[in-house]
């Protein structure tokens, strides 16, 4: 097992470099010109040159590459152009608020995709099955946008149930564990686990409709091994895929939704990004797609841990 982890991280190095290139490259490939977006449109050539001179945007490519892979690896993110502020001190407010809002949906579309997709698989062609391939069918159809908004028109709008906006009361940004701050994180939980819970729920229920089909269930119920017995292995084998499938969706979750965000105006990583694609922010729009990127690598890490713990197989292979 101490062999397979140190294989894991040592594959995790070059997958994390590649990653750092691929948000350089993006950011800069994109149109546009970040200094002009920033000073007036009387500005001289002499001002602007001035300006990418002093954010280092006049050096080649792989010179500023160089210099901001170095500076990411001590966790200096560089300033942002649009206010001035270190990108790692916005971007670390961000990421709590996105990674208060993904736990809470992931939470919610891990236990009840779970649980939903292997009662479906185990009432296979019955009415609970057809029901929860309904709901997962529309869970996945449904744009999350288009849910976020009908669930502020429902709940915000008509009912005035559940506040529409923001992280707090107040326009508080900072979210604490009490009622008043609750209720602003439920539409947005809501809204966000729905497509991660659909897929998770229909994995889980292919998983174990393809263990049911397995000889060895016959052999350990023709054993008289006792339901209990036979769902424990059931799971155990159709657990390796959905907890890969699960690592996935924690991961677009703590990508953080740029449009869900927007809707409910929630202070998160989505919602940073929206406003440095807007601005033109360079080093803000870098620094948040490596911090999120960062996060598709190490969840996708854990996940392979997991599995291996799970399912020895993984490991001898």
């Amino acid at each position: 097992m101490l062999l397979y982890v140190v294989r894991r991280l040592l594959y995790a190095v070059p997958i994390a470099l590649g990653v750092t290139l691929v948000v350089f490259s993006l950011v800069h490939i994109a149109p546009g010109d970040p200094i002009s977006a920033l000073l007036p449109n009387e500005a001289t050539e002499e001002m602007l040159q001035q300006a990418r001179k002093e954010f280092g945007l006049d050096r080649p490519l792989p010179v500023q590459y160089a210099i901001w892979l170095g500076h990411a690896a001590v966790g200096n993110l560089g300033v942002s152009i649009g206010s001035g502020r270190p990108v790692a001190d916005e971007v670390a407010a961000a990421v709590v608020n996105t990674v208060i809002l993904a736990v809470s949906a992931g939470l919610l579309s891990c236990l009840l995709g779970f649980v939903l997709g292997m009662v479906a698989g185990l009432r296979r062609d019955g009415l609970i099955d057809h029901l929860v391939n309904l709901f997962t069918i529309s869970g996945v159809s449904l744009p999350h946008y288009w849910l976020a908004i009908l669930l502020v028109i429902v709940f915000s709008v008509n009912l005035s149930w559940l506040p529409p906006l923001g992280v707090g009361p107040d326009t508080s940004d900072g979210w604490r564990p009490d009622w008043a701050h609750l209720r602003h994180l439920i539409l947005p939980t809501l809204a966000t686990a729905a497509i991660p819970m659909a897929v998770i729920a229909r994995t889980m229920r292919a998983g174990v409709v393809d263990v049911l089909d397995q000889d060895f269930i016959g052999t350990l119920r023709a054993k008289g091994l006792p339901p209990r017995r036979i769902l424990w292995h059931v799971v155990r084998n159709a657990l390796p895929t959905t907890l890969a499938v699960m690592g996935l969706q924690l991961g677009n979750m703590l990508g953080g939704s740029v449009l869900v965000e927007t809707v409910f105006a929630w202070p998160g990583t989505g919602f940073l990004l929206a406003s440095a694609i807007f601005q033109r922010d360079l080093p803000l729009l870098q620094g948040t797609m490596l911090v999120l990127a960062m996060f598709f690598v190490f969840l996708n890490l854990i996940v392979d841990l997991v599995q291996s713990a799970t399912d020895p197989r993984i490991r001898r292979s």
